[in-house]
């Protein structure tokens, strides 16, 4: 990337910034779930905002190619042609759908895997829900989920230049950030049946919660892949609690890092931070 790049895109996250700020700001202030007086840690989550908008399309770029490639030299031209004679008002539910599920079974294994969760614990660390948590995530975290979401795209060939020129990541992509901006927003809406059709802000705090109901509601827009698989927990109020078990990173860069350092190494350097198996400290 460029040094001309890379500001058009800080420019291209600026406007987006701007955006979101002046529709979930006055949002969050008008239907608060929980009022709060300030917020901690807000440059840091600005930090993760233009991190993980800067870094996951150059994560993504050689992984996805590769995939595409390797389906593109096995896929039967048949079948190739048929996907892309697919209208796009049918794929793109298709594309919606294969993406959750392959997102979902991402986002459990980073719950489950001892060394994903290092990095993916740093998305549980806010004690607070609003929209702004949505971007604290570990450049690797995002790579693993969105790589979960996008490859069975290609492997179905959704993801080609038979699938109208690709457009279908795309908006995957852009509906699940935007969409995933609007779970984590601190409001008190409820949609009634609604909530167990798409995802929503009661769904995804469930996730977020740290309590006896951890770990649960991993789908990113269709809780019925949570019920279908046993994880689903959506009672008619939200939880009391947020967070993770053991002391947060004092800084940005100790958090980028942290994942990296061996567990028996962390805990020489200082034994009051735990280890961690899972999303539990032992």
């Amino acid at each position: 990337m460029t040094l001309a790049e890379l500001l058009v895109n800080v420019g291209r996250l600026t406007i987006w910034l701007v955006i979101l700020t002046l529709v979930f700001a006055p949002m969050e202030k008008l239907f608060a779930l929980r009022q709060r007086e300030g917020r901690r840690r807000i440059l840091a989550d600005l930090g993760y905002f233009y991190l993980n908008g800067l870094t996951p399309a150059l994560l993504l770029a050689a992984p996805l190619a590769l995939v595409s490639t390797l389906v593109t030299a096995v896929t039967p031209v048949a079948y190739t042609q048929m996907i892309a004679a697919l209208p796009l008002w049918f794929a793109i539910p298709i594309g919606l759908v294969v993406a959750d599920i392959g997102s979902y079974f991402a986002h459990r294994w980073c719950h489950r895997s001892p060394y994903l969760w290092q990095f993916h614990a740093i998305h549980h660390t806010p004690e607070h829900m609003d929209w702004l948590v949505n971007t604290r995530a570990h450049p690797v975290d995002i790579l693993v989920t969105r790589l979960g979401g996008l490859v069975p795209l290609y492997l179905l060939g959704l993801g080609g230049a038979g699938a109208k020129g690709g457009m279908i990541p795309v908006i995957v992509t852009l509906v699940g950030t935007f969409w995933s901006f609007l779970v984590h927003a601190n409001v008190r809406w409820r949609f009634g049946p609604l909530e167990h059709l798409i995802a929503t802000p009661a769904f995804h705090h469930w996730h977020h919660t740290n309590d006896e109901h951890r770990d649960r509601n991993f789908a990113a827009t269709l809780p019925v892949i949570d019920r279908i698989f046993g994880t689903l927990h959506l009672p008619d109020h939200y939880p009391p609690v947020y967070g993770i078990d053991y002391p947060v990173a004092p800084a940005l860069h100790d958090e980028l890092i942290r994942p990296f350092i061996p567990e028996r190494t962390r805990a020489q350097a200082d034994p009051s931070k735990p280890a961690v198996i899972g999303g539990d400290p032992v």
